[in-house]
């Protein structure tokens, strides 16, 4: 492992590593594919400031593990199943510029690879070329609509709203297939059918997340008790959470919604709003 010090504000660490996938039980995805550990747009409520643990680093968004040799590994490989880049990591933070690595693993894989990105980032419009010469792909951009005030905590260094929903624009118009992941939904911080409306006509369908409470930390719970109390009143009681879910569901079955993940227990953590699924939605959590 090398240290590099400070860039671009955080902590840089280049590693060699043995592998690139790892099989994973998220739903939609066979494996996961992270270049990258750790996350320059500093989440407050990222689930996977979990990583913390297996390295420490210090707080999450202040350190990026680089794996330097991810290209090689998977050059030239053909993989049977679904491809999911990234799962505790962001594939176009900010240092993607510098190493340039999701480009390489894009440029080096076999085309035929059923592949699923997810970012936050329009700098995947860089590597627009490249996504063109996949058969199998989809692209999805987190999309929130938070504000701006709420933003500027919740997710400091991450593109503006309005950047994201012009890169799907220009990814769907290049025919690519593209989702809006509204994520994380917050009662009373993000207007779901709203953020539906202004994206709908550039994505070929929607997954909604509900925040991941437990996941996001103690101090995104702080924060939301202190500036949004109404919000949290609603994710700790069961009877409004349900409700809240209930409502999701009816916006859900008015556009092209494929799944609604909640995070509650496990055998509620997924609702297809157009299946029988949907008596999920009324559950007790």
């Amino acid at each position: 492992m090398v240290f590099l010090g400070m860039v671009l504000s955080v902590k840089v660490f280049e590693v060699n590593t043995k592998s690139i996938l790892t099989k994973t039980s998220i739903e939609g995805c066979d494996y996961s594919l992270n270049q990258y550990v750790g996350c320059q747009h500093a989440c407050l409520y990222c689930y996977a400031k979990y990583m913390c643990k297996y390295y420490n680093y210090g707080d999450w968004g202040s350190w990026v593990l680089v794996k330097m040799n991810a290209p090689n590994l998977i050059k030239g490989r053909y993989i049977d199943g679904i491809i999911c880049m990234s799962t505790v990591s962001d594939p176009y933070q900010p240092i993607e510029k510098r190493y340039m690595l999701t480009r390489k693993i894009l440029k080096y894989m076999d085309k035929r690879i059923k592949l699923r990105i997810l970012t936050k980032s329009d700098l995947i419009l860089r590597d627009l070329d490249i996504l063109k010469t996949y058969g199998n792909i989809e692209v999805g951009l987190t999309v929130n609509g938070f504000n701006r005030s709420i933003k500027k905590i919740l997710e400091p260094h991450s593109p503006a709203h309005n950047a994201r929903v012009n890169a799907l624009n220009e990814i769907h118009k290049e025919g690519i297939k593209t989702y809006g992941f509204i994520s994380p939904v917050i009662p009373g911080l993000v207007d779901v059918e709203s953020v539906i409306n202004e994206v709908r006509g550039y994505v070929n369908y929607f997954i909604i997340e509900v925040i991941n409470l437990k996941g996001a930390g103690a101090k995104f719970r702080r924060f939301l008790d202190k500036t949004a109390p109404n919000s949290m009143k609603i994710l700790r009681d069961s009877k409004l959470m349900a409700d809240f879910i209930n409502n999701l569901v009816d916006i859900a079955r008015k556009y092209k919604v494929y799944k609604i993940i909640t995070h509650f227990p496990r055998k509620w953590s997924t609702i297809y709003p157009n299946t029988n699924l949907t008596k999920y939605a009324g559950c007790k959590i």
